[in-house]
């Protein structure tokens, strides 16, 4: 057994997306104790930079050991009690993960359906609230990393607070890349990764709680089923201050890495950050859309960071794919469900969200077209 050295890839995928050689950097420093005083005061950083990175003021913003499917389920397992009614929106992979959560949960799921490829209607999601008064959440998900799709988490919130529901939001392929404002918009849960915008490393899921969803959370009848993310006890962990109880061990070297991400996002700002990845999927549309190649989430619902597009009539999936990997050392994504065999997904996100990616990406494309 010999050390393992991977290839060098350009990650254009829908994750993990290239992280930027100062985090892998960061990562390398010598580990110290979860509980030194010197990592409680980069903790206390962290969850500062989080709010700045989420928009919001509120306390329990912090990073869960573990990736964004965790944060996810913690989430769902702080928030949803048996028999509690949940109003969950399906319009591609990631949704459906959550109504799973709610049923294993306990919670009774119902659902507001949307075709992959769109955005969750907010025409059908008001209609459900008002066929369901006794509802206590609205589920959704802010961008769909199964189809490029973005839905319009600001009014689909305001629905939910009319209908008095908290709202649990899956940002895992938005924070850092589109418009996202927690307060504002009142997201009372939401939860990410870090393998996407922040261009770090897979293995941390950034949430954020709201001062509604603690209430919730605190009168809870039964006790959080999950040890491990029940947030009443991670948060003797995470709270703030220099005391801390131990609860875990945490990722230290991965934390260095989401800690150095944060820095980077606050010297270019988030609202750089936002048009940066906006203006890359532009220059990108359009070399596509001169080889012929077509989206597949319409132009106002699209998501800048992660674009589905349709395979083209002749092309093998697979092969392509594999022309691109082995000869460009380019990864891209493969569809999803329905679309599987139908559609690539070409991630640009944080450090990937490149020209040289972009260009990178239009010529080993065509070429292995053309070929």
């Amino acid at each position: 057994m010999k050390s393992f050295n991977p290839p060098i890839r350009t990650l254009m995928g829908p994750g993990p997306s290239d992280v930027h050689p100062r985090i892998l950097s960061a990562m390398a420093r010598p580990t110290i104790g979860h509980l030194d005083p010197a990592f409680v005061g980069m903790m206390d950083e962290t969850k500062e930079a989080l709010k700045y990175a989420f928009q919001t003021e509120n306390d329990l913003t912090m990073p869960v050991s573990a990736p964004g499917s965790a944060g996810m389920e913690t989430c769902f397992a702080n928030l949803v009690e048996p028999g509690d009614k949940v109003i969950v929106c399906i319009n591609g992979v990631f949704g459906i993960r959550m109504k799973e959560n709610i049923t294993r949960f306990g919670g009774e799921a119902i659902v507001v359906e949307d075709d992959w490829g769109t955005a969750v209607s907010t025409d059908k999601v008001e209609q459900a609230l008002k066929d369901n008064p006794d509802a206590v959440i609205l589920a959704f998900v802010h961008a769909e990393t199964s189809t490029g799709a973005l839905s319009d988490a600001k009014t689909l919130c305001q629905l939910a607070h009319q209908h008095d529901c908290i709202t649990i939001v899956d940002a895992v392929t938005s924070l850092g890349g589109v418009e996202l404002r927690v307060d504002e918009w009142g997201i009372d849960a939401i939860y990410s990764g870090t393998q996407k915008c922040l261009s770090a490393m897979p293995g941390i899921s950034p949430i954020s709680i709201s001062e509604r969803a603690i209430k919730k959370l605190t009168d809870r009848k039964i006790p959080v089923t999950s040890w491990f993310l029940d947030l009443n006890l991670v948060m003797g962990y995470w709270g703030e201050g220099a005391k801390r109880t131990y609860h875990h061990t945490a990722p230290v070297n991965t934390l260095y890495g989401l800690h150095e991400s944060l820095v980077m996002l606050s010297d270019e700002g988030l609202e750089n950050a936002w048009a940066r990845h906006q203006k890359n999927h532009e220059i990108l549309r359009d070399g596509l859309e001169e080889m012929g190649i077509n989206f597949l989430v319409k132009k106002e619902d699209r998501l800048p960071q992660l674009n589905a597009v349709f395979i083209p009539e002749g092309a093998d999936d697979a092969a392509v794919r594999s022309t691109l990997l082995n000869d460009y050392n380019l990864e891209i994504g493969a569809g999803l469900g329905a679309y599987a065999g139908k559609v690539w997904r070409i991630g640009l996100m944080g450090h990937t969200s490149r020209l040289e990616n972009i260009t990178l990406c239009l010529a080993a494309l065509k070429a292995t077209l053309n070929k």
